[in-house]
């Protein structure tokens, strides 16, 4: 079983906070201190960066989804990510596998056009 730690994550604004992660692979990485005197792991990456990771997997999915035959009048995919303090964002698995959940609507109005 992993064992969890803590990891500061900051903002671009230089506001930080706290995400519990599995204990990372790489041993580079560097430990900060809390003002309550707590070691924490400190992320390679600002959140943003992390998730600048994942936008264009994201945006590939919505980009093929608007390119449909008969395009949905509402998209909404979902997917679970993990932070992690040296890899940022990634696509959290299930059983060893990724799953996306895409959910298209099509009106009443638009059917059949």
């Amino acid at each position: 079983m992993e064992e969890k730690q803590l990891a500061q994550f900051s903002l671009a604004d230089g506001t930080t906070f706290l995400v519990e992660v599995e204990e990372p692979e790489s041993r580079g990485i560097e430990r900060v201190s809390l003002r309550s005197g707590k070691q924490v792991l400190k992320a390679r990456q600002t959140f943003e960066e992390a998730l600048d990771q994942i936008q264009p997997v994201a945006s590939a999915v919505i980009t093929k989804l608007r390119d449909l035959n008969q395009p949905a009048d509402e998209v909404e995919v979902k997917f679970g990510l993990k932070l992690t303090a040296d890899a940022g964002a990634v696509f959290a698995s299930v059983g060893g596998e990724v799953s996306y959940e895409i959910t298209l609507k099509w009106s009443h109005k638009n059917q059949g056009k």
